[in-house]
């Protein structure tokens, strides 16, 4: 009986968690297996978020027992989490940028000798630690300086530095490479060798049969299911996720692109990183998709087209017309609209509600005699809530305390209430479920059918087959080569971003 019950690193029992009327949690049970990798999926807003919070002690439970290692966890906060062995790994990193990966992976853990950092030990400790990750990564570097991949390996260096016994990966592979992938899933399995225990909260299908033991399904603050990953399918998984079948992973394409609308001629930038002599060209009811490694460029070439970056030379013509951005500001007199890869950094007002996030690119539409309304302003948060499906309470929830998945509805409202004629769209369904993104799929094929030009960026090799007209891929801040997306394939994809390596 003694053996049976050590099987279990981590026992959640009848856990439930209520925001106000809001029950978010019920009765929630989950078990995970030592040396075993756990797979956690829901909707934005089932209660993945929360029930990890209710772990690592940030939210006080309402009733139930969560049981570590055998013993009663009540832990008082993170820090307290992380010193008694248990982890986590955001997906909306939380580093201090303008300091180094060695101070970000000490912090609030300084090794002292006699009242003094002991920035060597530090350094060692570091060192050795990347080298057991096969991390390629410089210590003293900035993290500013870093991708965003290359900040979240950092971060889940910084959790298995903590001898935890248990990690939870929250969307870890959201900024990753397919190579980082694969060396992420390597690091686990070896970890896993070693009897460390991973609850892996993804809403990539196929990552979670590839590495996970087994799966578990939120919805609606219920646990829906639990089954090893080699006794279920993906069809199975979609209709305990969302309550009903999802035959296909992507909308039909069936818009009918014009006549070219924008035109890129040799465009180089001022600063690094530098992209170098880009020509394409985009029609009218285009979605036209941007492909490449994560740091190929491809997010700059956006900013480029957005007025976020110092164009050195080359033309970009929209609608028969030379135009030159100096700003966001001149991108929007265009009618152009952008949402951006980090939410968290660029995309949103964190402390700020629904109605002002929502709002916020098109003031002069809610306007009336000279002065916001905010009647107005409520009516169009209501709008964009039910048209893009935002789990919430209302419109004066603060963006800050919605799931990762529903601040990304938010920000995409946003740009829709000014009705943009080109979208510019950096990995729009990041950390999004796969009931909404089908969703967000859908809209972005009507806005094309209605004439509207859309160009979107995305490391998911499926979802940029699965969306687009025509694939830019981008190796090393160039152009490799653009194909028609029903005549390519991944090898094809794979080949042209690896072009300039």
């Amino acid at each position: 009986m003694e053996e049976n019950k050590n099987e279990y690193i981590l026992e959640i029992d009848g856990l439930s968690k209520s925001f106000g009327k809001n029950h978010v949690l019920k009765d929630i049970s989950l078990k995970v297996r030592r040396g075993s990798v756990m797979g956690l999926m829901g909707e934005n807003g089932a209660g993945k978020s929360t029930m990890m919070k209710c772990l690592f002690g940030i939210y006080a439970k309402d009733d139930g027992n969560i049981t570590f290692d055998g013993r009663p966890a009540n832990f008082t906060g993170p820090k307290d989490a992380l010193e008694n062995g248990v982890a986590m790994v955001h997906q909306e990193l939380n580093q201090c940028l303008d300091r180094t990966v060695l101070d970000n992976m000490w912090l609030g853990r300084y090794k002292t000798n006699y009242g003094v950092i002991d920035e060597n030990y530090m350094l060692y400790e570091t060192k050795g630690l990347f080298s057991y990750l096969k991390m390629n990564v410089n210590p003293k570097q900035k993290m500013r300086t870093m991708s965003v991949s290359q900040r979240q390996m950092v971060e889940i260096a910084r959790a298995v530095s903590y001898h935890s016994k248990i990690i939870v990966l929250d969307e870890p592979t959201s900024s990753l490479t397919e190579p980082e992938v694969r060396k992420l899933f390597s690091i686990i399995n070896d970890l896993k060798k070693q009897g460390i225990s991973f609850v892996y909260i993804s809403h990539k299908m196929d990552e979670v049969f590839e590495i996970c033991d087994e799966v578990s399904v939120l919805r609606d603050g219920a646990m829906i299911m639990t089954k090893k990953t080699s006794e279920t399918n993906m069809n199975e998984l979609i209709s305990a996720m969302v309550g009903r079948s999802l035959d296909q992973r992507f909308p039909p394409v069936d818009n009918t692109p014009g006549e070219t609308v924008l035109q890129v001629e040799n465009l180089s930038t001022a600063y690094a990183p530098l992209l170098r002599d880009i020509s394409f060209s985009v029609r009218k009811g285009e979605i036209f998709g941007l492909y490449g490694l994560v740091g190929a460029g491809r997010s700059e070439l956006l900013e480029a087209l957005f007025g976020l970056r110092t164009i050195k030379a080359g033309k970009i013509i929209y609608n028969g017309k030379q135009v030159r951005f100096e700003s966001a500001k001149d991108a929007m007199k265009y009618n152009f609209a952008f949402v951006t890869e980090e939410r968290k950094a660029n995309g949103m007002f964190a402390k700020c509600d629904l109605i002002f996030n929502t709002c916020i690119t098109n003031l002069p539409k809610y306007m009336s005699y000279g002065i916001l309304d905010n009647g107005k302003m409520k009516e169009a948060t209501i709008r964009e809530i039910n048209q893009m499906h935002t789990k919430c309470m209302g419109p004066k929830d603060n963006i800050n305390g919605l799931s990762g998945g529903n601040q990304q509805k938010v920000i995409i409202g946003k740009w829709l209430e000014r009705d943009p004629d080109l979208l510019l769209l950096d990995e729009p369904t990041r950390g999004i479920d796969v009931g909404a993104k089908y969703e967000i799929y859908q809209l972005i094929i009507n806005m094309a059918k209605q004439g509207k030009t859309c160009i979107v960026v995305s490391s998911e090799m499926p979802e940029i087959l699965g969306i687009t007209n025509r694939i830019a891929v981008m190796s090393n801040h160039r152009l490799a080569g653009i194909v028609e997306t029903k005549q390519t394939n991944q090898e094809e994809l794979l080949r042209l971003s690896a072009k300039y390596l």
